[in-house]
């Protein structure tokens, strides 16, 4: 298969070595299709249209059918997502206790609509029917961690803590 990046048959081989130790792990069973998808996409943070085409073509498989189950399964994502994956519950308790306005500060402060992933990849924002800690309405999840009973003004400290923190510019340094 040709990469369709246009950056060369060597670069193309470093890019899909990744997916041929997936494939080294797994075989090329049809029968492995999803935990196939699911390493590659561990890899690669998203499956992109290359590597769907070469677990297609690996597995002798149209790339209709690969591209059905990554559509079908939620757990499947086709474009890069960001670093800190931000949930916010719009369930019961949490919306009558102010999600949407916590949802609204947090598009504010991001620059983006639910289900956007911030231009540096940074943070990919999602809103989620139940989290289950109504006790803490209204709550989000940020990968792992869980932030309760938010405001609109709690936001911005809290995803302050999960911005990557980069070297300052070599000028700066040196003054």
């Amino acid at each position: 298969m040709a990469c369709v990046c246009g950056h060369g048959k060597e670069n193309y081989e470093k890019y899909l070595a990744p997916l041929n130790e997936v494939f080294a792990r797994f075989g090329r069973e049809q029968d492995n299709l999803i935990p196939i998808l699911q390493e590659a996409q561990e890899k690669y943070g998203y499956l992109p249209q290359d590597v769907l085409s070469e677990i297609a073509e690996n597995l002798g498989l149209p790339l209709s059918k690969v591209y059905g189950v990554v559509t079908f399964y939620s757990q499947f994502h086709l474009e890069p997502r960001g670093k800190n994956v931000i949930r916010v519950c719009t369930g019961t308790a949490c919306h009558v206790r102010g999600a949407a306005e916590v949802l609204k500060a947090i598009e504010t402060e991001l620059g983006i609509k639910s289900g956007g992933t911030t231009e540096d990849l940074e943070f990919t924002l999602e809103t989620v029917a139940c989290i289950g800690a109504c006790g803490l309405a209204p709550v989000i999840m940020i990968n792992d961690d869980t932030h309760g009973r938010l405001s609109p003004d709690s936001v911005a400290a809290i995803l302050h803590s999960y911005r990557t923190k980069t070297e300052p510019a070599v000028a700066e340094r040196a003054s």
